[in-house]
């Protein structure tokens, strides 16, 4: 068990082998259904939910009972009260996106009924579409927009790129209400080889496979008629944020401001696995580039600081939360590396928030983000005790002090 002040970065928990812990990379939590999805392209499937917890009844043996409760027990960590069905559907094999697709589907019902702040108090009337797009790689690319209640005029746009075990459903769909309900557009893709989008799950071949699916959807969006004219801002979480700054330093007129949550962006020193392990990972990632060949750790005890809010990790069922494949490793390392010697070039409006408590991201990597951008209009906020699911993970009153400060910044940009 890590300690509550002990630093980890994204690699060593792709490096280190605890024992007795789940697997997982990043933070921000898992995919699953949008629980507030008004033109939803996938049918829900009609399937019961058994509540929790069972009440035995005087038909029921006690072998009976004995059975059940040993067939919880075994159950994976977070799921055990989950329906028979639902539980069913939790262990299929999500390699290909048809499988992550259908429980999707089939847990739409059950993520409807999460007790979560950013669900319970979503602002009204918010219009949602889901549609998909055929990237020029061939791949059926799933994206999501939110816009602000009919009538209402919309300030700016907002573009979102989630990190490597998120999606953008689930809990994402709780943020972009919150910020849609503020008077902006929010559109999210899932990368290729996540969510609901085509590949092989969470495989990245190429890291700038992630980048150039985001310039190519964003651009398409961006160019719809209703958009012109108006601020576009790009929001990377996490891995997405390392996916943010790709993007920003390949184009770096297209955006009038980036917003980066606990972003990737830098490799600690002193939790660089050793060069040689390094040098045979990197070997056999040439060989066998899709194994799932490094533990991680839980992040759920790590990522969300909120008890409550932890226990929900676990039902984001699509997220990928396997054994990190050997390229994917490679390629997230190399481009960590890439943006740590090209950090000077940052030059859009910049806001970085992250909780200075974080376990998952050290915060003097958006400490050092922040020094060393070449911005001329950047802000930092650090938010005391806070741990790496920022916007979702925390005590509701941080959660709406992150959501105030996003708000603010988006605002004092778009008021020209």
């Amino acid at each position: 068990m890590q300690c509550a002040n002990q630093q980890v970065s994204p690699f060593e928990l792709i490096f280190h082998q605890p024992n007795n812990m789940k697997l997982s990379l990043s933070s921000t939590l898992r995919p699953s259904p949008s629980p507030f999805c008004t033109n939803c392209i996938t049918s829900k499937h009609s399937l019961p939910v058994i509540k929790c917890q069972q009440q035995s009844t005087p038909q029921k043996s006690s072998w009976s009972n004995l059975k059940a409760a040993m067939g919880k027990k075994i159950r994976k960590k977070g799921l055990e009260d989950l329906s028979d069905e639902l539980y069913e559907f939790s262990s299929v094999n999500l390699d290909h996106a048809p499988a992550r697709r259908q429980v999707r589907s089939a847990f739409i019902d059950f993520h409807q009924q999460l007790d979560h702040v950013l669900f319970k108090l979503a602002p009204p009337g918010i219009r949602t579409e889901e549609w998909y797009e055929l990237n020029s790689k061939g791949l059926e690319i799933f994206c999501k927009s939110w816009l602000p209640k009919a009538g209402e005029q919309i300030k700016g746009v907002v573009c979102f790129c989630h990190g490597y075990g998120d999606t953008c459903t689930f809990l994402f769909e709780g943020i972009a209400r919150r910020i849609a309900g503020s008077g902006y557009a929010v559109y999210a893709v899932d990368h290729p080889g996540f969510g609901l989008s085509d590949g092989l799950h969470g495989y990245i071949s190429n890291f700038d496979n992630l980048v150039d699916n985001v310039i190519e959807q964003y651009a398409k969006i961006k160019a719809r008629p209703e958009l012109q004219g108006l601020p576009r801002f790009i929001f990377g979480q996490s891995m997405g944020g390392a996916v943010a700054l790709k993007t920003h330093l390949k184009e770096p007129d297209q955006w009038d401001g980036m917003i980066l949550a606990a972003p990737m962006c830098r490799v600690a020193e002193e939790v660089m696995p050793p060069a040689l392990m390094l040098k045979v990972a990197n070997c056999l990632s040439n060989f066998i580039p899709e194994v799932k060949f490094l533990p991680t750790q839980d992040l759920a005890e790590l990522a969300f600081r909120n008890l409550k809010y932890r226990k929900l990790a676990y039902y984001n069922m699509i997220s990928y939360s396997g054994r990190v494949r050997l390229k994917t490793a490679m390629e997230i390392l190399k481009v960590t590396s890439e943006i740590e010697s090209n950090v000077d070039k940052v030059c859009s409006p910049l806001l970085v928030i992250h909780g200075a408590g974080d376990m998952v991201t050290d915060p003097n990597v958006s400490k050092f983000l922040y020094e060393k951008a070449s911005s001329k209009d950047k802000t930092l906020k650090l938010y005391e005790g806070g741990y790496h699911s920022i916007l979702e993970g925390e005590p509701d009153d941080t959660i709406f002090a992150v959501f105030d400060d996003i708000i603010k910044w988006l605002d004092a940009r778009c008021s020209t």
